[in-house]
């Protein structure tokens, strides 16, 4: 007979339970002494704060779907019943539809984070490009979700994007017909997006758990970009990490809960309060702002084949950043040139997102062009570039001193060490 397995827990219930199935055990491991190095930002909140966001979605979803129906006859009034018929359900719906928003601001800071500090390089390359697969997934389930209220701009946005792959030689038009369910946005067309939308999150559920499990690998990044080198740069997760994404997540609630209950339709579009009409199409067709970069790189081509192209590109290139950043020091805190172009890089999506929320006429086509000539080459030419000939600083010999003498890069007369591998 196999031994059971020796649980620490003082509580009978849960020593009980973790004897036979050590899932207690197996939490204070990876979240209770899992060591962190020890000179954590507010920005490593993020990746907590995303995960809160998914769980929000998620359970507020469930009940917007049971009273949800997926009819193109019926689907514009559910949304109205369950705003005002079905107990609370306004403020359910408006708790998912900021969600959305909030679950984008907090992954785009999260990425942000990542590219200034090194956070994709060796050896957390394969954690990144999960990271990047969680991305698309948003981006799909987002798009299919904002169909869902079937009002005119879900229906012509739903007609626009689905219509971009039939620029696709060959497959192009098998493609839509099969987004479609036949030769039109229709009643077949949201059955599947409403299909889709649910299903998706637990996939996203799963490709999350997957990103955590390969951080606990590998570990975290920090700040600084360095190795831990010994215990003393470490702490345990609990209670020191809990007690500060405990901080973010009181501000990631006050920002929410603003957002849902002064301002609920904010990041909304007044087009989508009219019922679909197939016959009437919009003066301007624009998606949700956490895709207008995207947009504005689309339009900002005149081919629309290399625009569709350029649109994927411009999140599959992401896939190889760990390779197309040739430096071999992490953090941007000792790399000073990149550190200026990654704000230069961060500005240039925001002109984007700027230029998609206009028409593509005057000086917003200019701007879009300049913008995504600008977002490939700082991938593709000044990455590569930069990284063999900027001088990095000089690297601190491990996380503990630049915490003990109050942080940042070394002081002048510290003793620093040669510049080491990612």
């Amino acid at each position: 007979m196999a031994e059971a397995h020796k649980s620490e827990f003082s509580n009978p219930l849960v020593n009980w339970i973790d004897t036979r199935l050590p899932i207690f055990t197996m939490m204070q491991k990876e979240y209770g002494t899992f060591p962190t190095p020890k000179n954590f930002n507010y920005f490593w909140n993020f990746g907590a704060l995303a995960t809160v966001s998914l769980v929000i979605m998620i359970v507020t979803g469930i009940f917007l779907a049971m009273n949800y129906q997926p009819n193109a006859q019926l689907a514009f009034d559910s949304v109205q019943h369950i705003m005002r018929d079905v107990n609370y359900g306004w403020l359910i719906r408006y708790i998912h539809q900021n969600g959305a928003s909030m679950f984008f601001i907090t992954v785009y800071i999260h990425i942000f984070r990542g590219m200034y500090y090194g956070s994709y390089k060796s050896p957390r390359e394969l954690l990144w490009m999960l990271g990047v697969v969680i991305l698309l997934l948003m981006m799909a389930t987002a798009f299919m979700g904002y169909v869902l209220p079937w009002g005119q701009m879900s229906y012509w946005g739903a007609t626009v994007i689905t219509n971009l792959f039939s620029a696709f030689p060959i497959v192009g038009k098998p493609i839509v017909t099969f987004l479609w369910g036949g030769y039109s946005v229709s009643n077949p067309t949201l059955n599947r997006f409403f299909s889709l939308h649910y299903l998706l999150p637990f996939v996203l559920v799963g490709v999350v758990f997957l990103h955590v499990a390969a951080l606990h690998v590998v570990g975290s990044n920090n700040p600084l970009g360095i190795d831990v080198k010994s215990p003393q740069d470490t702490v345990p997760f609990h209670p020191y990490y809990t007690v500060k994404d405990s901080v973010g997540l009181c501000v990631f609630f006050l920002v929410y809960a603003i957002l849902v209950f002064f301002a609920p339709n904010f990041l909304g579009d007044v087009n989508n309060f009219i019922p679909a009409n197939p016959l009437q199409t919009p003066a301007d067709i624009v998606p949700e702002w956490y895709l207008l970069p995207y947009y504005a790189i689309l339009r900002s081509v005149p081919n629309k084949l290399l625009g569709v192209c350029m649109m994927f590109g411009s999140i599959l290139i992401l896939f190889v950043l760990p390779w197309l950043d040739t430096s071999k020091v992490r953090s941007a805190r000792f790399r000073p040139i990149y550190r200026q172009i990654i704000w230069v890089w961060l500005a240039a999506v925001i002109v984007l997102g700027v230029c998609g929320a206009h028409k593509p006429e005057g000086i917003w086509v200019v701007l879009a062009r300049i913008g995504t000539l600008y977002y490939f080459l700082h991938f593709l030419v000044i990455l590569p570039i930069l990284g063999k000939l900027e001088r990095p600083l000089p690297l601190p010999e491990s996380i503990s001193r630049p915490v003990i003498v109050g942080g940042g890069p070394m002081p002048s007369g510290a003793t620093a060490k040669p510049m080491e591998k990612a």
